[in-house]
């Protein structure tokens, strides 16, 4: 067998995610799982817009979506009285995807296990990875298979997506700090309701509260209880005690039919201080476990799983230095740390355990109904906490540069953001669709706008020359131009994408793989260029003296035939 360049351990969502945008690299793959096929029960169900937006750039949101039901509100009843209803508002974070989609993780799991296979990955059910050591060369992994047989192998690199008992987790000695917290519980069942599905409910019976996530199959929900054990003696099933409890909480007969699977689980929020050491990395349940109350882990592990793909493939293929690998902690371990506070503050709220709130929640989200700019006010802190849309990397080392340009909009993305925060409110404009289309290429993206001339460099000529050293890697763009403009013209016929994105002519954008915005600037020259590359290292020697000066136009035949 070929050595893989990459063992993944885990074929959860966040496994998944990695061994597919390590694959779709060009990288020899191995995926592998302890269990002994794919689970059966789903504790992941909510899929928030900026995992669809990952999605989409893997290829597969479509099919995602067309498994799930989209969820634009979140309604509050207590003790059978409806208290507030909190709209999606995503005016403030605009994205193709404006909606949480409730999904079952076994479905989720599905999508992305057809197309790892497509990409020649198949999971390998029953292995389980017992130790590894690692060299600066690589490192020695051993699998024990279901049969009891062993299997030693080298690889270069080691990824740990095996949840919160992670070995890879355990053997590099990485702490989960943080602490213990409560015991809920999760069911799956048919619901009988006379309120619509479409939306989350959240119930407060007077002394605890429930939650109601509709799933896309009719009639059937995800039910979450805070406080889900029974009292002594107390001979009813689970299905009747949560009929009990939605039925005062909603203020109608609620019945609950027989679970499909239910978990009384006690949740903690905990995290690692770093997510790698060496060749070996965690991702996902691997490297913080906490709270479901908003939906973010599976969610967070697969930004995370995507974070680090491009990068380790980056390296492995030669295309930047090892010190690269580094900004994967660099940038997820701040994203974690606010995750924990996060969720517990949204455990807090789900939980409501103050022994005044029954007569609080009437008068506090009475206010709210009548003040429509305090309810817009909570609906964007709410979503933006859980949307991931807000996640940026301004402070990363991959990020330089600030130039401002006068001919964009409020929108328009800088260093850090993401790239797709221009073009969400004209999605089906030419230009802002081929942007769709190329953030799709798992290469880096240097987008210039078409006409602009400089003393000295040209910004077509310095386009070109990128294009023909680091077209590996990097996709070259000319928005709005044709072919004597500069290389792979992208369509923008009424300039709604260059403006969108605050071009002028010669103007420039740097894109990261994963849609974030890395540099910008106002003229396209060669120490423009290197400045925003050298972050990537020493492997291409990425310094203004290592980017020709650039020379005349190509011709076609020799240019990118990535064309719109």
């Amino acid at each position: 067998m070929t050595r893989p360049q990459v063992i993944v351990a885990g074929a959860g969502p966040v496994g998944l995610t990695a061994a597919h945008e390590l694959a779709r690299r060009g990288l020899r793959v191995r995926l592998i799982d302890a269990a002994t096929g794919p689970a059966r029960t789903s504790r992941a169900v909510a899929t928030h817009p900026r995992t669809l937006e990952t999605y989409d750039q893997m290829g597969i949101v479509d099919r995602v979506v067309e498994l799930g039901r989209k969820n634009r509100a979140f309604t509050m009843y207590a003790q059978g009285r409806r208290l507030v209803r909190l709209d999606a508002d995503y005016s403030t974070m605009p994205t193709r995807y404006p909606y949480t989609l409730i999904i079952e993780q076994t479905a989720t799991e599905a999508v992305l296990r057809e197309a790892v296979v497509r990409l020649g990955v198949e999971v390998e059910w029953g292995v389980r990875l017992t130790d590894f050591t690692q060299s600066h060369a690589g490192v020695r992994v051993r699998l024990e298979k279901a049969d009891g047989t062993e299997e030693r192998l080298d690889t270069s690199w080691l990824v740990g997506c095996d949840g919160g008992h992670s070995t890879v987790r355990k053997r590099l000695a990485l702490p989960l700090i943080g602490e213990s917290s409560e015991t809920w519980m999760l069911a799956d069942a048919p619901v009988h309701t006379e309120l619509p599905p479409d939306t989350i409910y959240w119930a407060h019976t007077g002394g605890q509260a429930l939650m109601m996530v509709p799933y896309a199959r009719e009639g059937h929900w995800r039910l979450l209880d805070t406080v889900p054990a029974g009292r002594a003696g107390d001979p009813r099933s689970v299905q009747e005690r949560l009929s009990v409890k939605l039925s005062a909480g909603l203020g109608h007969d609620v019945r609950v039919g027989e679970a499909e699977w239910t978990s009384v689980f006690t949740f903690q929020q905990r995290m690692v201080p770093r997510m790698h050491d060496g060749r070996v990395f965690v991702a996902g349940d691997a490297a913080h476990v906490h709270s479901p109350a908003s939906g973010q882990g599976m969610n967070t592990g697969i930004q995370e799983a995507y974070n680090l793909a491009w990068k380790l493939a980056m390296v492995e293929q030669g295309h930047a230095g090892k010190e690269l690998l580094t900004t994967y902690g660099e940038e997820r371990v701040p994203v974690g740390r606010r995750l924990l506070g996060a969720t517990r503050t949204a455990t807090s709220l789900v939980q409501l355990k103050n022994l005044l709130a029954p007569l609080a929640l009437p008068v506090v989200f009475g206010i709210v109904r009548r003040v429509p700019a305090l309810r817009r006010a909570i609906q964007r802190k709410v979503l933006g906490g859980m949307s991931g849309l807000r996640i940026g990397y301004t402070k990363s080392s991959l990020t330089t540069g600030t130039t401002p340009t006068t001919a964009g909009t409020a929108a328009s993305p800088l260093p850090g953001d993401r790239v797709t925060t221009a073009v969400a409110h004209r999605p089906d404009d030419p230009g802002c669709q081929g942007l769709r289309d190329e953030l799709r290429d798992p290469r880096w993206s240097l987008l210039l706008a078409a006409g602009g001339t400089g003393p000295g460099d040209v910004p077509v000529g310095v386009a070109i020359t990128a294009a023909v050293q680091y077209g590996e890697w990097l996709s070259v763009r000319t928005v709005g131009g044709t072919g004597p403009d500069g290389p792979a013209p992208l369509r923008d016929p009424d300039n709604t994408l260059r403006t969108a994105l605050g071009l002028a002519p010669g103007g420039w954008l740097l894109v990261r793989p994963d849609g974030y915005t890395a540099a910008r600037g106002s003229t396209l020259t060669r120490s423009s260029l290197a400045r925003a590359l050298a972050p990537l290292g020493p492997a291409e020697q990425l310094a203004e003296a290592a980017l020709p000066e650039p020379g005349p136009a190509l011709p076609a035949s020799s240019r990118s035939s990535k064309e719109h």
